[in-house]
């Protein structure tokens, strides 16, 4: 599907030097080419209430509001250079260092680029007032766009979110770009990739399913609480498998509409009534309603998948014995110190709080055994983790329905929290270095 346009394996991200794109220009009369350029990085986000189902494929709108936690750059994040120039005699498009011929006349991509330059203002020069490019004069010119982004790329870890969010905010910092009402830079980073527009707002943030305007003008997303509101979050991400899945989500969805009258249930009676629970429970810092909520919603999404017409499997065993688990954790509790949520994909993103996140991966550890020295992006929590001694009550409760695991079944472990929204970086980041001939 042309929304795959982002989805890439991690094979040339080993390396810094593949992510860089050389492109060669020629000179212009003897002078070098104007190239106006903006870089930016963006996050990727962990829906808590999930979002299925198109109400408008057109539009690219959903049958049911969303909500989700923007994860922390440190680690997870697409970083994207948008440039433009007279020079250019057409529209290119890099990812991880290799370019995607059809991208460019794929109808998400045009959607990003034609929504934000329609919003493009005059680019001026501060010290003199002059203008240097006309807002019409941008529309004249082609883009060259290089993006990257530094984690398993279409095995569910939402990496089409950070890649078009990523590039409607280049976008929007390489032409000035102002909005006509507000949330309508996300309405256009929805029409490449539906949850793209929750990675525009750092902390908890909404998408509301809008319809009522013709256009879905609408359906946009904001801010429930920011990234400072509940600072004690953590986020404890299993992939499971770094694999492309079976199933790509736009392929999944629409069957899911097409079949499932769960599905439809859902959005018309469920949902609005566990957002409403959820951003309460945000609000009031509560993790075990928050946490309740959460478990519940990637249940039921899975439910749908499997109520789905043939069924769809994005979860698999190790999945499943991480939701057991989990459960026996928060039954030896007392309450929930960890929530579980699974995107369209096996990989488990277990939301702590920060006084638990040590315990949690500890019990992550022993019975998900590690696979070389680099299996947990954050060494220090690791190493406290390995040095935790876990309750013999828990590891008991743990092992009525639990297992030390084969080596492997979790292929990596990343230790976050909430973040911030896109942010601008300097030149020296840029990922196209233009070649001068």
């Amino acid at each position: 599907s042309s929304g795959d346009i982002f989805f890439l394996n991690e094979k040339s991200q080993k390396m810094t030097a593949s992510r860089k794109v050389v492109v060669a220009l020629s000179k212009v009369d003897g002078d070098d080419p104007i190239i106006h350029t903006a870089t930016v990085s963006a996050p990727t986000n962990i829906a808590c209430i999930k979002y299925w189902g198109k109400a408008n494929k057109h539009y690219n709108t959903p049958i049911n509001s969303s909500l989700s936690l923007t994860l922390d750059q440190s680690d997870l994040r697409a970083v994207t250079t948008a440039t433009a120039s007279p020079s250019f005699d057409s529209d290119r498009l890099w990812l991880n260092g290799q370019e995607v011929d059809s991208a460019c006349t794929s109808k998400r991509f045009r959607a990003c680029v034609d929504g934000v330059v329609a919003l493009a203002t005059d680019k001026v020069d501060s010290s003199s007032g002059k203008i240097l490019v006309s807002k019409d004069d941008w529309k004249k010119m082609h883009v060259h766009i290089a993006s990257y982004n530094t984690f398993p790329t279409a095995a569910g870890l939402a990496s089409s979110a950070a890649g078009y969010a990523a590039l409607v905010a280049a976008l929007v910092e390489l032409y000035g770009a102002k909005e006509s009402y507000p949330g309508e830079f996300t309405a256009i980073a929805r029409q490449g990739s539906g949850s793209a527009c929750r990675s525009l707002y750092g902390g908890f943030v909404a998408w509301r399913q809008g319809g009522e305007k013709e256009d879905w003008s609408d359906s946009i997303a904001e801010q429930v609480a920011d990234e400072s509101h509940w600072p004690e979050m953590r986020a404890v991400i299993l992939v499971v498998s770094d694999a492309k899945k079976e199933t790509s989500s736009t392929d999944g969805m629409s069957t899911s509409v097409a079949t499932s009258e769960l599905l439809a249930f859902r959005a018309k009676e469920i949902v609005s009534k566990r957002m409403k629970t959820i951003e309460e429970a945000i609000k009031a810092k509560d993790f075990e309603a928050f946490g309740k909520v959460t478990m519940m919603d990637s249940n039921q999404f899975h439910a749908t998948c499997l109520d789905t017409y043939p069924p769809i499997f994005y979860m698999n065993d190790v999945s499943r014995s991480i939701i057991q688990m989990v459960h026996k954790y928060n039954s030896w509790a007392g309450g929930i110190r960890a929530a579980y949520t699974f995107d369209a994909g096996p990989n488990a993103v277990l939301y702590t709080l920060e006084e638990y996140v040590v315990e949690l991966l500890a019990l992550v550890l022993k019975y998900y055994p590690e696979v070389g020295e680099d299996k947990v992006n954050n060494v220090n929590l690791k190493n406290e983790a390995l040095e935790f001694q876990l309750n013999p009550s828990l590891i008991e409760c743990v092992e009525q329905s639990s297992r030390i695991h084969e080596t492997g079944d979790v292929k990596m472990v990343y230790c976050t929290k909430g973040g911030t929204g896109p942010q601008v970086l300097d030149a020296v980041s840029s990922v196209i270095d233009f070649k001068i001939e």
